[in-house]
């Protein structure tokens, strides 16, 4: 009999921080209002809510400019009033074609966010 087919779970992406680790978790702690969670040398966790992330140092803007996560969330609105005027370009708030309402900011580190939810 063939073992059971193993299920997923979650993923945890491993995202670029720029050059400096210490400059991203302050970022994502004190803009984002994400938690770290661990901590090496030149690597980390961060999380908010069910969302994680590791980040890594590292000066490679090309793999930075060309990141790039969906986080889907309860209350967009709110959620885009609470990073209004962050140091980060932040897009506006609109529909999508394909049936999503979202937004999605630019971070320092070159990474682009977006924040979206399914409109019922």
């Amino acid at each position: 009999m063939p073992p059971a087919r193993a299920a997923f779970f979650s993923v945890t992406p491993l995202l670029p921080a720029g050059p400096s680790l210490q400059d991203a978790l302050g970022f994502y702690r004190d803009h984002l209002g994400f938690s770290v969670v661990w901590r090496s040398d030149s690597m980390a966790g961060v999380a908010r809510d069910a969302i994680s992330f590791n980040l890594i140092e590292s000066t490679n803007e090309e793999w930075a400019r060309n990141a790039s996560l969906s986080i889907g969330v309860s209350n967009l609105d709110a959620l885009y009033e609470e990073y209004a005027g962050l140091p980060a370009r932040l897009g506006p708030l609109e529909m999508k074609a394909w049936g999503r309402r979202e937004f999605h900011m630019i971070i320092p580190s070159g990474v682009c966010l977006q924040f979206y939810t399914q409109e019922e």
